[in-house]
């Protein structure tokens, strides 16, 4: 404080609140940093767990297996009529599911490897595409893709579960566990 233009004691109080209120900002950051640790050494922990298990997570991937695969999709509201359009690599459909009404959330429709002529398909990997609709208004279907966990990668960003052929991801994309 200036002896010649001394301060008076609001101005005073009003510097120092302002001090106690930086350094308990600090404090919190502190803290909230210790609590983020914390949280990402429990996730990492957690997600061990999901090693060999079957998971969903979004994406159109569809794999054919013994002539046959399970379609999966999640539906935000129940559908008056479904269709499961199964494309190759370019997109060309080989087949349309007529699945009729379904439900709200995550469905299953089982496809036997064949296209729309009855001709089986070779065992491999497919797309696939779903449309729905209530009263005549299109739904926004998440197409999910099942997948086993085969590792777990630690990352700034958290927990990563590495399943071959659809990628890596958060366990906050897992849309169900089997």
């Amino acid at each position: 404080q200036d002896p010649m233009n001394p301060m008076d004691n609001a101005q005073m109080t009003s510097q120092i609140a302002q001090l106690q209120t930086v350094s308990g900002i600090n404090q919190l950051n502190t803290t909230v940093q210790s609590l983020l640790s914390n949280y990402q050494s429990v996730q990492q922990l957690q997600s061990t767990s999901m090693l060999g298990r079957q998971v969903l997570v979004p994406g159109d991937a569809l794999t054919v297996v013994n002539q046959k695969a399970s379609v999966y999709f999640d539906l935000p509201q129940a559908s008056d009529s479904t269709q499961v359009l199964v494309k190759d690599d370019s997109g060309k459909v080989l087949r349309t599911l007529n699945v009729g009404s379904q439900s709200a959330g995550i469905q299953t429709v089982q496809w036997d490897g064949k296209n729309d002529a009855g001709t089986q398909l070779a065992d491999g990997s497919y797309k696939f595409e779903v449309q729905a609709q209530r009263n005549g208004v299109a739904l926004d279907a998440t197409k999910l893709s099942s997948g086993q966990v085969q590792s777990v990668s630690m990352g700034s960003s958290g927990a990563r579960l590495n399943i071959p052929s659809l990628g890596s991801f958060a366990m906050a994309d897992v849309k169900e566990v089997r």
